[in-house]
């Protein structure tokens, strides 16, 4: 029977739970450091238990400051972040990381699954998201997959032209002048940008801007869209966002176009 306790999910089948005794652990994770900042007690420790048994390095701050001081003056491989910290909270601390080139892979750890909230992280700078509770198989789990990826500086603006999005600061310009956006606009020409010069059908766009679950009119996109195009295109005189028929929408610099 599966159990819950401090927000993670006892299943006594894992095995960090009821394992064997035996760990047989490789050089390379014997040798990564994680940050992890959780003011709870309880789950602090517990994660500390956790993934010290699995071999990591782990090092634990209780507050969004000592959490700060601790990335900025240190190098980890990897850091799990609870988003509700004392201030500044995960957010904004992962905002202010990213800001000051810090780009060790981040895991946010938040009791609230909310769209938005996990929309707020990620444009904060964080590379994954674990709502509480959480089965701790889980969580190596993501931890391995971050700790694979390439640990070098990653580029933090998209560009597509003159339209610049930094997802961090969670701003938006064209030609240096700045763009005011709704959340799910910002959303949306993030998702624009990544694949710019691709066309996006609408199922992409419902998939990965609103979510899986949605099952509301797809004709959504296309309001949206045409909210983006009056905001980021009608104003410089510019034809940047496209409509291309029977297959969806597609983001160019149409300025580079013969």
């Amino acid at each position: 029977m599966t159990t819950a306790s401090a927000g993670v999910l006892h299943d006594p089948t894992t095995e960090l739970v009821r394992g064997p005794r035996r760990q047989e652990l490789t050089p390379t994770l014997a040798a990564m450091r994680v940050l992890v900042v959780e003011d709870d007690p309880g789950m602090a420790s517990l994660l500390h238990r956790a993934l010290v048994k699995q071999g990591y390095v782990v090092v634990v701050a209780t507050t969004g400051t000592d959490g700060l001081w601790n990335v900025l003056e240190n190098d980890f491989d990897a850091v799990v972040l609870d988003a509700m910290i004392p201030a500044p909270d995960g957010f904004e601390l992962c905002r202010q990381m990213r800001s000051a080139g810090r780009w060790a892979p981040v895991l946010m750890l938040t009791a609230r699954d909310s769209v938005d909230d996990r929309v707020r992280g990620l444009d904060a700078g964080a590379d994954d998201y674990l709502t509480k509770p959480f089965a701790l198989a889980e969580l190596h789990a993501r931890l391995r997959s971050l700790t694979r990826r390439d640990p070098h500086e990653r580029p933090v603006q998209l560009r597509c032209g003159d339209l610049l999005l930094d997802p961090v600061s969670h701003r938006v310009t064209r030609a240096g002048h700045p763009i005011e956006l709704s959340a799910k606009e910002f959303v949306l020409l993030e998702e624009l940008l990544r694949h710019a010069g691709e066309v996006l059908s609408r199922t992409h766009l419902l998939d990965n801007v609103w979510d899986f679950a949605y099952d509301g009119d797809s004709n959504v996109v296309d309001v949206y869209v045409r909210y983006l195009r009056l905001k980021i295109d009608r104003p410089f005189d510019r034809n940047s966002l496209q409509t291309v028929r029977g297959a969806g929408y597609r983001l160019v610099d149409d300025l580079d176009v013969p």
